[in-house]
């Protein structure tokens, strides 16, 4: 077993410690080395949606399944310094959390054996202000097309709220669809409309969209899930790996992909490197302009309430 493997990301070389070791055994031997490599190669593309972001980060030193994995939010004092952090407030004190400016960074965190990271909706710009809105698509089972068709109802919202709209997979079971705001509106407000916007949604078809949050009342309906949206929430970042059999990819998409027969949460994966950088190449969220403001947006749905 080689004892490092150097990679240059950036204006940067690192090396990546114990680079064979295996990370996902059940899926060909996946190692730190391929995480790296990965994370290398879709950097261009992933770094602009985590940047200046509070990153909760999961790491598995072992591998998938093995102990210990974790997740982290205060960064380890033996980071080194051009690791970017941002001090951000909790009750009772300070978490000194991680930032992914740059691609050396997330090269450096897969050397970490960070499989996912998972990004605040807010920037340290406006802490309390965020700059994204997700609905987390989250179906009782794997019935992907109850998924399809919410993400549809939820697109149709949107469209009707003037309000732009990010479809992702989210590598797990379900679908992220994220509305771009123009970081005015304080997270307490931005969870009351994205509540209210599900509750519309609930209310037009109740027999398979549900808001509740306890799982014993929701039968088999779809769940949608607006609990993220809250400060020190986080949401999976675009283009991760989960750390999920398959290894499968978090993968933004254009709302085309949604009628692909075969699309699925998970149907990119590490396997799949050269297509997930030709997808990101394409750049499936371009077009949307700039980030919405939220008050406008409210005033449509208090008419259709």
């Amino acid at each position: 077993m080689n004892d490092t493997y150097r990679i240059r990301a950036g204006r940067r070389t690192l090396e990546v410690h114990r680079p064979d070791k295996v990370l996902f055994a059940e899926d060909g031997g996946l190692t730190k080395a391929d995480i790296a490599e990965y994370y290398r190669r879709i950097a261009r593309y992933m770094v602009p949606e985590v940047k200046g972001r509070p990153l909760m980060l999961e790491r598995h030193p072992e591998g998938i399944g093995a102990q210990p994995h974790f997740m982290q939010k205060d960064t380890p004092d033996h980071y080194p310094e051009w690791v970017h952090t941002a001090e951000v407030a909790k009750e009772g004190g300070t978490v000194r959390h991680t930032l992914c400016d740059d691609a050396a960074t997330l090269v450096f965190l897969a050397d970490q054996a960070c499989v996912t990271l998972h990004r605040w909706l807010s920037t340290t710009a406006h802490l309390d202000q965020p700059d994204r809105l997700v609905f987390d698509l989250d179906p009782p089972g794997h019935d992907f097309e109850a998924v399809r068709h919410a993400a549809r109802l939820t697109k149709e919202l949107l469209d009707e709220l003037k309000l732009p709209a990010m479809l992702m997979t989210t590598g797990s079971k379900g679908l992220h669809v994220t509305v771009p705001l123009d970081g005015r509106t304080g997270f307490d407000d931005c969870r009351a409309f994205a509540r209210e916007a599900a509750e519309v949604l609930a209310a037009r078809d109740p027999g398979r969209l549900t808001t509740a949050v306890r799982k014993d009342a929701r039968g088999d309906r779809l769940y949608l899930d607006v609990q993220r949206n809250a400060y020190a929430q986080t949401a999976v970042a675009p283009w991760s790996v989960r750390a999920r059999e398959g290894a499968p990819v978090a993968v933004p998409l254009t709302w085309d992909h949604l009628e692909d027969p075969g699309l699925t949460a998970r149907s990119w994966s590490l396997r799949d490197v050269d297509a997930i950088v030709e997808l990101a190449g394409s750049e499936p969220w371009s077009g949307l302009g700039r980030g919405r403001s939220l008050p406008a947006a409210r005033q449509r749905l208090d008419r259709l309430r």
